[in-house]
């Protein structure tokens, strides 16, 4: 069938609106409609070569969407569905089997290489070339999407789809770090150092488990103020603060538990060295490669644990229902940090969310 989707020719170049042809359902797999779809961090990093991935090149992995048809074998949904899609994982290597499928022994080939795990890709062009699909098992910067039944995640038809699609990947990671990782006490406090999207979530996460101190820490004043309304206690303004020192005098003290969205290593440091004795730090921004973080060696030696976290430690099918569940008792208020855009206008999009303006864009077809 055709469809309508958001191509990235090569590294650096903005996203053209094309016309694809797009396969059916093969065995396993699953078309949605797709209603709308979450812009995250990741797909920029890719635009911009920081992560690589062969081109051309559908990106969006948040999506959210209607079962339209479901291939061979398929028994977890079925047409008229309503879905949020996720990262995709094998479900038989040695992680998967132990429930913790965000380290999936494949993880990186089924949600990276731009195909199945056979390379097949299941977009074309009209000239018959490959188009590279499957990011994250979706490719859902498009009208339509072809994923896996194992990363999608049934949801109720009474919700606004629109809404939910950032709850597959970035909201999850940030959420499911909370809840999964730190799984902070009432009483405790916790530090988010970068408050967009993935930030954003943990503070809700935390709010919604009786986290006494809840601090933001980013540069840009409008996310600060975004995080204050959905929970934080404090904010530190890097622009005018040291952010050892603003965390500090903010708790009184050093930090329980932090949480580190933004891959910069000045921060992640930043955000060890603000650590309580004991303390933890869940890091779950992507660096560029290369990239170093000096750690004293006492960091160790006095209980201080820097933890690396991918995808919120989640299992979609049990962490989505369950932010879903939050959000329409309004303890997960999504809405507040969404920013629609036509899908035609991604770009505008990117550059909103890189300026700060934007706080989650969500593209609609």
């Amino acid at each position: 069938m055709d469809i309508s989707a958001a191509v990235l020719r090569e590294v650096g170049s903005p996203f053209a609106i094309e016309t694809l042809s797009l396969e059916d359902p093969g065995p396993g797999e699953v078309k949605v409609k797709v209603a709308a779809t979450g812009l995250c961090h990741t797909d920029l990093s890719v635009r911009d070569g920081d992560m690589p991935a062969p081109m051309p090149l559908v990106l969006g992995h948040e999506g959210s969407g209607i079962v339209e048809a479901v291939g061979p074998g398929v028994t977890k949904v079925a047409p008229g569905d309503a879905v949020v899609m996720s990262y995709l994982s094998c479900g038989g290597c040695p992680s998967c089997m132990k429930g913790v499928p965000s380290y999936c022994n494949h993880i990186f080939t089924l949600n990276f290489s731009g195909g199945r795990m056979d390379g097949t890709s299941p977009i074309h062009d009209y000239n018959g070339d490959k188009v590279h699909g499957m990011f994250f098992g979706q490719s859902s910067f498009a009208t339509h999407a072809i994923a896996n039944e194992r990363n999608v995640v049934k949801v109720s038809n009474t919700c606004d789809l629109t809404q939910l699609g950032p709850l597959g990947c970035g909201l999850l990671t940030g959420a499911g770090s909370v809840f999964n990782v730190l799984k902070p006490e009432p009483g405790s406090n916790l530090v988010v150092y970068g408050v967009g999207g993935v930030g954003l979530s943990g503070i809700m996460a935390a709010k919604s488990l009786g986290v006494t101190k809840i601090v933001a820490v980013d540069r840009h004043e409008s996310r600060l103020r975004k995080a204050h309304e959905l929970g934080a206690t404090h904010v530190v303004d890097t622009n005018k603060t040291d952010i050892v020192s603003g965390v500090k005098q903010a708790l009184g003290g050093g930090a329980d538990y932090a949480l580190e969205t933004t891959g910069v290593p000045m921060v992640i440091r930043a955000g060890v060295d603000t650590l309580a004795i004991p303390g933890t730090i869940a890091v779950v921004g992507v660096s560029k490669p290369g990239a170093e973080v000096p750690i004293d060696a006492s960091t160790i030696i006095f209980g201080k644990r820097i933890i690396g976290v991918i995808e919120g430690d989640a299992v979609p099918d049990i962490l989505i229902p369950h932010m879903v569940d939050l959000y329409e008792r309004g303890q997960f208020p999504l809405d507040a940090i969404t920013e629609r855009y036509p899908l035609d206008a991604i770009n505008q999009a990117a550059k909103d969310s890189e300026a700060g303006i934007a706080i989650k864009p969500i593209l609609v077809p």
